[in-house]
């Protein structure tokens, strides 16, 4: 679902950490290998699921709670592995034309970016039943492909000038719709839980945009900040698409209430009140628009403060024993657990501290002194699962016709398309 694109420096022991689609498990990349933690019990111990002491993972991909990962490893950067880890065999490869930059999967389709190309392959045989060629330069691998089987759609780049989506629906195998997101290019995209939205942030980070990966109407645009522009390293909607998370390069993860209901009766509260939509006019005919946009756009929640900057983080937001939790995952290894505030305003605690880099069954509970400034900060008022692997993926072939790509760079195929061997 989530995954920090740029290859960490694993000398200095950092790591690859990924969500899948329903934030039930965390994958774990180190120069060694992988491993898959549940978690279901994350506010007390971290399980190790599976590991598996193999070649540096450059990108690693769990379908649900399947036994299905997708692997692409920093020394075959071109081929893509897909596995059954349970009973530790390796269900298909693909070799493709250049480096892949990001792999997303759902239970129908499997999503393979290069920088200017998109191989989509069906689930079930791993066939490639479509291929988006000459896309615009995506050098950070950015897209994002919806969890839900019924609004089964892939989001990536349109421009590289501007802050263009290109929605494109993955089982019709057709373009839905394009959306103007954003002026400058785009950093972040995530797909709510039914797909039915999209969140974007540009390369300016300092405003999230939430809109209808249906039509493109805009349903919230929600302020990340003013003094400063950042890198906007994830977004993720919580599991319930109650709350809207982002984490950047800086020390502030944002947590935003997307209140549908609240927004609504703004709406009809404003239009039949005389005064205050006079005053809204009158104001917004004497204020240039980038003012009145910043009075019209949501604030945080709330936000949570840790203790360095220029790390890279992947955050979630998931009911974990019928209790909301924020998840933050980094790529010194550490997963931060916090409990997230019901109203706004409040703070929010941590709860636990794991570390990712041991190698045990389960993650260490790492003790916080409030002194190293491992705290939460708040902002007020003005800042469903797979259980197995698919039935049919017990091998795959190539599928030429349909691929229609450029060369494969294995030495054994000189077909278009990626090349593909497969075994039981």
């Amino acid at each position: 679902m989530m995954s920090l694109l740029f290859r960490p420096d694993m000398d200095a022991g950092e790591v690859f950490v990924n969500f899948n689609q329903n934030i039930t498990s965390l994958a774990v990349g180190t120069k060694s290998g992988y491993s898959l933690y549940s978690l279901g019990s994350v506010d007390n111990t971290l399980d190790k699921i599976y590991t598996c002491p193999t070649e540096e993972i450059f990108l690693i991909e769990r379908l649900f709670e399947s036994s299905l990962v997708a692997i692409v490893s920093q020394r075959t950067p071109r081929k893509l592995k897909v596995c059954h880890f349970k009973k530790q065999s390796e269900i298909c490869n693909y070799s493709y034309s250049n480096s892949i930059l990001a792999v997303k999967l759902n239970r129908a389709r499997l999503i393979v970016c290069l920088e200017e190309s998109l191989y989509i392959h069906n689930i079930q045989d791993m066939k490639v039943v479509h291929t988006i060629r000459d896309t615009p330069c995506n050098s950070t691998g950015l897209c994002a492909l919806s969890s839900s089987s019924d609004h089964c759609y892939l989001a990536y780049p349109g421009s590289v000038t501007s802050g263009e989506v290109q929605i494109f629906d993955a089982i019709n195998l057709h373009a839905k719709t394009m959306i103007p997101a954003h002026d400058s290019p785009l950093a972040a995209l995530a797909f709510s839980p039914s797909g039915t939205e999209i969140a974007t942030a540009s390369e300016r980070g300092t405003v999230i945009r939430v809109f209808s990966s249906l039509d493109g109407t805009k349903l919230f645009e929600l302020r990340r900040g003013l003094k400063r522009c950042v890198s906007i390293a994830s977004l993720s909607f919580s599991t319930c698409a109650e709350y809207l998370v982002s984490s950047s390069n800086t020390e502030t993860i944002h947590i935003f209430r997307l209140d549908r209901s609240s927004a609504d009766s703004n709406d009809t509260k404003q239009a039949s009140d005389d005064w205050m939509g006079f005053l809204s006019k009158t104001v917004s005919n004497y204020l240039p628009t980038q003012v009145t946009d910043v009075f019209s756009q949501g604030r945080a929640f709330a936000s949570v403060t840790l203790p360095e900057a220029g790390i890279r983080r992947m955050c979630a937001i998931a009911k974990i024993q019928k209790q909301l939790r924020l998840l933050i995952a980094s790529q010194d290894g550490y997963l931060y657990v916090y409990s997230i505030p019901s109203v706004e305003g409040a703070e929010c605690q941590l709860i636990k501290k794991h570390d990712l880099r041991l190698d045990d069954c389960y993650a260490i509970d790492v003790r916080v002194s409030p002194s190293i400034g491992v705290s939460a900060a708040t902002t007020a008022a003005g800042a469903a699962a797979a259980n197995a692997s698919p039935s049919s993926s017990t091998g795959a072939s190539s599928n030429k016709e349909e691929a229609a790509g450029k060369s494969s760079p294995s030495s054994t195929a000189k077909t278009e398309g990626p090349s593909s061997n497969s075994s039981n």
